[in-house]
């Protein structure tokens, strides 16, 4: 969605202007043409001589470059963009935005521009609370001007609470979600998702499990928050983290642990989202301590676990919208399909162990989607970033 926008970025002083490296990066991968204009104050973070190489474009900071006083105008900048995004937004160039104040590069651009602006604040937790910041940012929202929340999580004040920036992978989600045309298309909407393994306990070492990752969850709570939702993300074992303010997750081991947790939000959710790799059977006595080695052999009886798509189905509400996967190695599109009848879903996300570089484990993903009319639509192999923009899209078009 950002390829040929045209994309002016704004660095502030904050220790997060590190971050506009990766940011710059990612839009230049997504083939928008960069711009950066810096302050001053972030040159004491990151280098103009970064920015420059990695945009491509040259970095402003001043009104005029070299002894032949050159002028960069703030007016041409202003009217160049699609999107000015200001990202780290500190409380002073926050402040100085939302009342009319220009001392510096930047400040005359935003002013100059005539096409929506985000800004992405970044302070500690005490600032970012300050009555004086947050009328500061309300005011910038009253002139049209788009927040892009920050986010909870440890500060360079060695603090935790919100003030950090919004990570540059959400930054340009949200811009490609603006060009899209869908950015806030599930406001107001509450998603539940599962993700990851479960484990189910042999002893206390010792577990039955498989090999998913859940990055396909965790992209998929990604772009539903990005999309506006309120999610709930109900995680088994993994070692990915999520930065949202959006997504509330809760961390599950058992698949039992899983479905007391979906059962809690369930009747209030619109769209339930089963992408978790639930294991299908658990040992029916866990033993309290670890398992010595006595043979050759050892013999665990198992029971089936509890089908959390199917018990939650069964109780689905006629405005709930219930979306499940389907992992086969043999008779896909059959297999898939009965999951739809048997578990209530409206659609259902297909992907083969036969595809590679899809399944388990991976950061690509190649998906066919089924609705309750056995409609198809095939998709190439993606990322799971792209993958779950996909899936998103593909819900937002039937709820």
């Amino acid at each position: 969605m950002l390829k040929g926008k045209k994309i002016l970025v704004g660095v502030t002083g904050s220790i997060a202007a590190y971050k506009a490296a990766f940011l710059v990066r990612l839009l230049v991968k997504e083939e928008a043409e960069v711009k950066v204009v810096i302050t001053n104050a972030a040159k004491e973070f990151i280098t103009p001589l970064t920015l420059s190489t990695l945009s491509k474009n040259p970095v402003y900071s001043e009104f005029t470059d070299g002894d032949q006083g050159e002028w960069n105008n703030h007016v041409d900048l202003g009217l160049w963009a699609d999107a000015m995004l200001i990202a780290p937004a500190s409380a002073n160039t926050i402040g100085k935005m939302a009342n009319g104040l220009c001392d510096n590069l930047l400040l005359a651009t935003y002013l100059s521009a005539r096409c929506p602006v985000f800004f992405a604040p970044a302070m500690d937790l005490d600032m970012y609370q300050h009555p004086s910041v947050l009328a500061n940012m309300k005011r910038l929202e009253t002139f049209g001007n788009i927040i892009i929340e920050a986010a909870f999580g440890e500060l360079a004040s060695g603090l935790v609470g919100t003030g950090r920036m919004a990570e540059p992978e959400t930054l340009v989600d949200t811009l490609s979600a603006h060009f899209s045309g869908s950015t806030k298309a599930l406001a107001g909407k509450k998603v539940m998702i599962t993700a990851g393994p479960t484990y189910e306990a042999i002893d206390p070492v010792r577990f039955i499990g498989n090999y998913s990752s859940g990055k396909m969850g965790y992209e998929l709570a990604l772009a539903a928050a990005n999309a506006g939702a309120e999610v709930n993300l109900i995680s088994g074992p993994t070692h990915l983290s999520i930065d949202h303010n959006g997504v509330n997750k809760v961390s599950v081991k058992s698949g039992q642990e899983m479905f007391d947790a979906c059962e809690a939000v369930y009747e209030n959710t619109d769209i339930s989202i089963f992408a978790a790799a639930v294991a299908d059977y658990a040992p029916i006595q866990a033993a309290n301590e670890k398992i010595k080695k006595t043979g050759d052999q050892m013999t665990v009886e198992l029971a089936k676990t509890i089908d959390i798509a199917k018990t939650l189905g069964a109780k689905k509400g006629t405005n709930q919208f219930n979306v499940g996967f389907a992992l086969e190695t043999n008779n896909e599109l059959e297999n898939a399909k009965g999951k739809i009848e048997s578990k209530n879903f409206n659609l259902i996300v297909l992907n083969s162990l036969q595809d590679k570089g899809a399944g388990f484990g991976h950061d690509t993903n190649k998906i066919s989607i089924i609705d309750k009319s056995n409609n198809i639509e095939h998709f190439e192999l993606k990322t799971k970033k792209e993958v779950a923009k996909d899936i998103i899209n593909a819900i937002i078009a039937k709820v």
